[in-house]
């Protein structure tokens, strides 16, 4: 039977702009490894499911975009009668997908149930061609970051290259000044060949490349062993000491004799290397006689494959989706959404994706492709799930996050909880983080007056700073520090201090006590420790052990008491006469710490002003928090606007509507924050009890828009808490190394931690290695 639908109608051809998803179902995780495939909308390039959920189907229907191709692979079953050959060095034959898989591709027409359409018919051929010749989406998007992260610069761009030559290279070429015939770099202006610096993993090097450049003056070298037929290679700048791209590098090779199409990469790139590092900060996955620890598998065990520096984010997902608020919220896949335009662009859908993908145990599953035998004792681990998507949108517009470099796990913990928060959540359905929230309140007192004031702020999360203390180094060793407990860190936090602030009721200038203690707590937790010291004006992260038992602890201590009936109040500070916005004087002090850990001056006075200028810790949080703000580099403005001031865009007033936070205090939020959307999102959440401006507003519109408590967390006593997940990183900055996730589950009736490190799940029988590096916590009230 022919099909009908075979026309432009229903087929196209992608072209570079268009996003292929042939990999994975873009609404769960079965993929092109599944028994059924994956079926590839002719249409529209997206990625649905053949299997039992059927994925495909829905989208077909949901489209009347009927025609797909299904895109099936299996592992080769390779039967070696010989040893392997003996690898050279000067050819790295890395194994390919076809080397490793066979590739089925059937067009299918899932609306007449026809499963073998002619692939010859010129229509289907062509964009059958031109599917399979596309960047995959992850792939695209991983070429997309890194080519963000590389630029040239003025040296390249006025680069005056010697008279043309031939030089030695591949097999005869070595250093001009040593023997060495690896990691060589050629000078792009005079043709030397230099090595490289000495790499980790035995890969040798003198620095000689370096020694050239700065005896000649000569700043672009280019790695000979990273050059590729594609034109690809390692750029250095050593002038301005980065890796670059240039542009012209075909042109600048030929100079020296180098024909591109003519190259062989033999060599891995300086990229590859420094994921390879990160990686190589391996957490214990033996036991103290050596063996492998046990691979777990089932629901709530499934591992996160690396995506190149991504072990941040996978150890973040793993603590937050074992959290009953997300396991609620995410955890029972796409089937109870709405349809949506476009699955893979959805936060939400992709939110839902992760979390049945984690917790449903569909996928966590020995890895088919490990085969273990006598000569091969490797113990098979999953697979691993690849969040790709979920990536991208939660690195989109973001400078840090879209990159392929590795970032703070608790910046990005504060990043996610921000999309979350303000993204729209469907009827019926809690903010997930909602449990993460609670009060902090501040007092402070005049040591003149005895005045008081209060003043308090919802947060997500606390930063301790952990005291470091080395003890006495043993002969040999490097020093170690001192061990501190959680309750030492908790409380050095609240511990009353002295700042320097000028009473408004008496005018004393002898300063203020001041305290931070909980007002509410919450259901969970979260706690950055901060283990850092500066060194040579350098942020060095410190291993300092933190002691945190197993069994709950209270936290009743820490509740504050809030105003007593002694306690008189400080009068509210006026504004002048005239209307003119009060001055602000940032706290000295607390500046001065700030800037000293790189922050901009008016990130510094911001963060002081919103968090009352007394604590760089609060102002810490708080920037930690803002720094996705679009007007967070503008300087502090506290003149207002009046004429933005009496007036609120209906447009964006439609924009908080659609996040949830319309009504009369969207009006007011506007009004306060000039009209700044992000600043009148903030506003809202840090001002629950306002009711806003009534009379302004459209109340049949806007009713009950906010469903936000009034009052985050509980004061309910007793407060007790249990560990439950950690996030730990090993490496000398938090910006590089290597992540993992340490998280207390029920294994066989029985209470055990877990090691989550990438898509490795293993059981852990020592648990004291997570203590010395950890640095989220994640506490559970019981």
């Amino acid at each position: 039977m022919a099909c009908q639908h075979i026309g432009s109608a229903s087929v196209s051809k992608p072209t570079p702009a268009d996003t292929v998803y042939r990999e994975d179902c873009t609404q769960c995780f079965d993929s092109i490894d599944d028994p059924a495939g994956l079926d590839v909308c002719l249409k529209c390039f997206n990625g649905g499911c053949a299997g039992d959920r059927n994925h495909a189907k829905l989208h077909s229907i949901s489209r009347n975009h009927p025609l797909v191709l299904n895109v099936r692979r299996t592992r080769k079953i390779i039967v070696r009668d010989e040893p392997p050959l003996k690898m050279s060095k000067l050819a790295i034959a890395a194994e390919t997908e076809s080397d490793r898989y066979d590739t089925t591709l059937t067009v299918k027409c899932l609306e007449c149930g026809i499963d073998d359409i002619d692939k010859a018919n010129p229509v289907i051929a062509a964009a059958v061609e031109a599917i399979m010749a596309a960047n995959t989406f992850s792939r695209k998007e991983e070429v997309k970051a890194w080519e963000q992260e590389l630029t040239s610069c003025e040296h390249i761009l006025t680069l005056q290259q010697g008279p043309p030559r031939q030089i030695e290279s591949q097999d005869l070429g070595h250093c001009s000044k040593c023997d060495l015939n690896e990691n060589l770099w050629l000078c792009l202006e005079c043709g030397n060949l230099g090595c490289g610096r000495a790499q980790f993993g035995g890969v040798g090097g003198n620095s000689h490349a370096l020694a050239h450049s700065t005896e000649s003056g000569h700043g672009v070298a280019v790695k000979l062993g990273s050059i590729t037929p594609e034109g690809t290679a390692d750029v250095y700048c050593y002038t301005c000491d980065e890796e670059r791209i240039d542009d012209d590098l075909g042109t600048h090779l030929a100079n020296w004799g180098i024909i591109l199409s003519e190259r062989q990469k033999t060599e891995k790139s300086l990229t590859e290397m420094q994921i390879e590092q990160n990686l190589r900060w391996e957490f214990s996955m033996t036991t103290e006689d050596g063996k492998e620890l046990t691979p777990l598998f089932g629901p709530g065990l499934t591992g996160l494959k690396n995506l190149g520096n991504s072990c941040y984010l996978a150890s973040i997902l793993q603590c937050l989706y074992d959290l009953p608020s997300f396991q609620e919220r995410y955890g029972g896949g796409v089937s109870s959404l709405p349809d949506v335009q476009d699955p893979a662009q959805d936060l939400e859908t992709q939110l839902r994706k992760i979390g049945d993908g984690l917790l449903s145990g569909r996928y966590s599953r020995p890895d088919s492709d490990v085969h273990v035998s006598e000569h091969s004792p490797e113990v098979p681990h999953q697979k691993g799930l690849q969040p790709s998507m979920l990536k991208h949108l939660i690195g989109r517009g973001h400078a840090e996050f879209s990159t392929m470099r590795q970032q703070d796990a608790f910046e990005l913990l504060q990043h996610l909880i921000k999309l979350i928060t303000r993204s729209k959540h469907p009827s019926g359905l809690n903010d997930p983080t909602q449990s993460m929230r609670f009060m902090m309140e501040q007092r402070l007192q005049c040591l003149n007056c005895k005045k008081v004031r209060y003043s308090s702020n919802e947060q997500d999360s606390i930063l301790i700073d952990v005291p470091h203390e080395k003890l006495p180094a043993e002969e040999g060793q490097e020093p170690k520090y001192k061990p501190v407990t959680l309750k030492d860190c908790l409380d050095n936090f609240t511990a009353s201090e002295i700042v320097e602030l000028t009473c408004s009721a008496c005018g004393s200038r002898d300063g203020f006590t001041k305290r931070q203690l909980f007002k509410t707590f919450p259901d969970v937790l979260v706690i950055n420790a901060r283990k850092m010291a500066v060194i040579n004006w350098v942020p060095v992260k410190l291993d300092v052990p933190v002691i945190v038992e197993d069994a709950p602890f209270a936290m009743d201590a820490y509740l504050s008491r809030g105003q007593q009936p002694d306690e008189e109040l400080l009068p509210e500070e006026a504004t002048p006469a005239g209307g003119s916005a009060p001055s602000f004087v940032p706290n000295a002090e607390a500046a001065a710490q700030l800037e000293s850990m790189g922050f901009p001056r008016a990130r510094i006075e911001k963060a002081l002003h919103a968090t009352g200028n007394s604590d760089a810790n609060a102002a810490m949080e708080w920037l930690f928090a803002h720094m996705d703000d679009p007007d967070i580099d503008v300087p502090l403005d506290l003149g207002g606007n009046a004429a933005s001031a009496n007036t609120a865009d209906p447009e964006k007033i439609a924009m908080l509507e659609s996040m949830g936070l319309g009504g009369p205090r969207a009006v007011k939020a506007l009004k306060e924050t000039n009209g700044d959307v992000e600043r009148a999102i903030e506003w809202l959440f840090s001002h629950p009890d306002d009711e806003g401006e009534p009379d302004e507003a459209d109340g049949d519109a806007n009713e009950a828009a906010d469903k936000r408590p009034a009052v985050v967390g509980s004061s309910e006593l007793p407060a007790k808490f249990q560990l439950q997940s950690i996030v730990c990183h090993k490496g000398t900055s938090i910006h590089t190394g290597h992540y993992v996730a340490f998280i207390r589950k029920k294994i066989d009736d029985e209470v055990s931690w877990v090691l989550f490190n990438d898509e490795k799940v293993v059981k852990v029988v020592d648990a004291e290695e997570m203590k010395k590096n950890a640095y989220v916590y994640f506490f559970k009230r019981v």
